[in-house]
């Protein structure tokens, strides 16, 4: 069974010129294609979260992984300003944030990601939709172009439908599966960080199914 959640965006008053201000916001980010280890102090692994929410995934791993460098990708800025916010008392130097559309992310890195997260992204359920879902072949062509070496995806999500469309989708494209889990918490998955999204499911008995996988 698959919950369904109806969200609504809130127009958040003042939110984009409070994210154009903030300075973990990367301004013309098409400007630093291919030099994003630029904006960064240290010189370290790149790994981006495609759908970040409100951040807390992306956060709590800058913190957790001082050696590695993050940049969290959302549309809205009525969604990122909560991250925005959730930093205004932090000081992280491996963290930034680009507010961009999914469908442009060729167009943003160039041969510079070595990891990519997937954590609850939207299912698209009509078939129709199918190349809209970031683990479609089309999204998959992408994301050869910004991946610096080998190629490694993480996806976390609630939808049986959209983790199976997944699974075929990675393998049929070259993927390994390297971990699977039909359950991440009955499987006591080490150093889980969760995202808002998979506190609310997990909280209310819903499985939640995570895969990495890789290909050279």
């Amino acid at each position: 069974m698959v919950m369904v959640i109806e969200v609504r965006l809130k127009h958040v008053k003042g939110a984009a010129e409070s994210v154009e201000k903030s300075s973990y916001v990367i301004i013309e980010e098409e400007a630093q294609k291919g030099q994003m280890q630029s904006l960064f102090i240290n010189k370290a692994p790149l790994h981006i979260e495609i759908g970040m929410g409100k951040g807390n995934f992306i956060i709590e791993n800058a913190k957790k992984y001082p050696h590695i460098n993050f940049i969290g990708i959302e549309k809205y800025d009525s969604v990122i300003i909560r991250a925005v916010q959730k930093l205004e008392e932090e000081k992280l130097d491996n963290l930034k944030l680009i507010r961009m559309d999914a469908t442009n992310i060729d167009k943003i890195f160039e041969k510079e990601v070595d990891t990519i997260y997937l954590n609850f992204s939207d299912p698209w359920p009509k078939d129709r939709h199918a190349k809209r879902r970031l683990s479609s072949s089309t999204f998959l062509k992408r994301y050869d172009a910004i991946f610096s070496k080998e190629k490694k995806i993480v996806m976390k999500t609630d939808n049986r439908h959209l983790f199976e469309y997944s699974l075929m989708s990675f393998t049929d494209y070259g993927y390994q599966i390297k971990e699977l889990s039909l359950d991440l918490y009955k499987d006591d998955y080490p150093d889980n960080i969760a995202t808002e999204y998979e506190e609310k499911f997990h909280t209310l008995g819903y499985p939640i199914y995570r895969v990495s996988v890789n290909k050279k």
